[in-house]
């Protein structure tokens, strides 16, 4: 089952059958939770991530609770996210590097997730000055493929709310080719989105592209389910100008109500007082 869900998680497979079973290892769960986040299961991955806080691996530990500020960062709570994230880099800021991990789950990868992260969420709340630094110092630790691509979301990301598209759009290509050649489905998903937003005020042909990375986007999660990056999808293909706006648009919000249906109690209240979710 280990095998199945890192495929699901991090390349080109689906979930199996079972994949919403409790597996048997602390590894099997971490993944898992992966795959309920991406799917909008924030309540049931919220469960398995708060268990694997407690583990006696730091290395675990810390990957659990990035994952968490992820999901969290997602229903659009960057300060409960940073709590979280400065909770994953204290767990391995001194730790050995160990056996390296081709996804990123070891030491060196959860230092980059944990900073990453730490960017993501000053950049929510407005502090691009410290994002900028925390991406700087992330460099370090970025060694797989996975960090390279989170690093480019959060690089073009910075840019843009710095109001330079045209400085977002190479981390944002960079991420796309970095997640393309490993094979990684959902983070191509993501990836097509970013780039999209960064050419959607560009030249014709630009604006042309984002659109046609964007509508990939939004079919490639609604065929495998990625409910969290679905609804967000389909509200860029809307801002876009695409065919059927209205439809995308309702289509958004049905499908953000029910990621807030599969939310835990904390994730719901998030959303609600976030100004970055459109409820």
């Amino acid at each position: 089952m280990e095998a199945s869900l890192r495929s699901a998680a991090f390349g080109d497979g689906v979930p199996p059958p079972n994949s919403f079973a409790v597996p048997a290892s602390p590894r099997g769960r971490l993944l898992a939770a992966i795959g309920l986040g991406a799917r909008g299961r924030y309540a049931a991955a919220a469960t398995l991530l708060n268990g694997l806080r407690a583990s006696k691996d730091p290395v675990l530990a810390s990957l659990a609770a990035s994952t968490l500020a992820s999901h969290r960062r997602q229903l659009g709570g960057h300060a409960a996210a940073l709590v979280l994230d400065g909770e994953a880099l204290a767990l391995v800021i001194t730790e050995p590097r160990g056996e390296p991990d081709p996804d990123g789950l070891d030491a060196e990868g959860a230092r980059a997730d944990a900073l990453l992260g730490l960017a993501a969420d000053n950049l929510g709340r407005g502090r691009l000055a410290a994002a900028r630094r925390l991406v700087a110092r992330a460099e370090a630790h970025i060694g797989n493929w996975r960090s390279r691509t989170r690093a480019g979301w959060v690089a073009a990301e910075i840019e843009l709310a710095s109001n330079i598209s045209a400085a977002a759009i190479a981390p944002a290509e960079m991420a796309l080719e970095t997640a393309r050649t490993r094979g990684a489905r959902r983070h191509v998903l993501k990836s097509q989105l970013v780039l999209g937003v960064t050419m959607a005020n560009g030249t014709s042909a630009e604006r042309d592209r984002a659109k046609t990375l964007v509508e990939s986007a939004r079919e490639t999660a609604e065929k495998y389910e990625f409910n969290s990056l679905l609804w967000v999808a389909c509200l860029l293909a809307a801002d876009l100008g695409a065919g059927h706006a209205d439809e995308y648009r309702f289509r958004s919000a049905e499908l953000l109500h029910a990621v807030l249906r599969h939310a835990d109690p904390c994730g719901r209240w998030l959303a609600r007082e976030s100004p970055w979710v459109p409820l």
